[in-house]
């Protein structure tokens, strides 16, 4: 009885785990659709990827679902439009200029801006100091050669 049971959890484990497969004849224009959306979206698992090139299990069944949506005859845009929906505009790989994106458009320009900042701070502290320290040293030299002479003076 037990081996039976342990069968029949093994089963349903395996099948709980399954995933979709891809569509076995696909139709070309459908593909071609679903290929041209899927370079749009990014992988929520993967976030580097589009679901075009991602082999995960989420990837694989939001391409599935834009099939399903294309042969209800949904268009691109409404498509889109339930994935940002559904996932937010991060699943976009080029999100719209918003409020909430601002950061992300601007960012890259912020910190290159930041680092040319520090940059030149760094720079121009450098040239400041090298070009300060020769007459400091000179000064410091002489007023050491003074104390010594002085001190040579007493001595003697």
């Amino acid at each position: 009885m037990r081996l039976v049971l342990a069968a029949l959890a093994l089963g349903w484990s395996i099948a709980a785990f399954g995933q979709a497969a891809e569509v076995a004849h696909p139709d070309a224009r459908v593909e071609e659709r679903l290929r041209v959306l899927a370079e749009e979206l990014r992988c929520l698992v993967c976030q580097n990827q589009t679901i075009a090139d991602s082999n995960a299990p989420l990837a694989l069944d939001l391409r599935n679902q834009i099939r399903q949506q294309i042969a209800a005859g949904r268009s691109d845009a409404q498509i889109r439009e339930y994935m940002v929906d559904r996932y937010g505009d991060f699943v976009l790989y080029r999100p719209p200029l918003r409020a909430t994106t601002v950061l992300l458009w601007a960012g890259p320009f912020i910190l290159f801006a930041i680092g040319a900042i520090v940059f030149a701070r760094v720079m121009r502290r450098a040239s400041e100091g090298a070009g300060g320290e020769a007459p400091r040293k000179d000064a410091e030299r002489a007023r050491i050669a003074a104390l010594l002479e002085t001190e040579g003076d007493e001595r003697r």
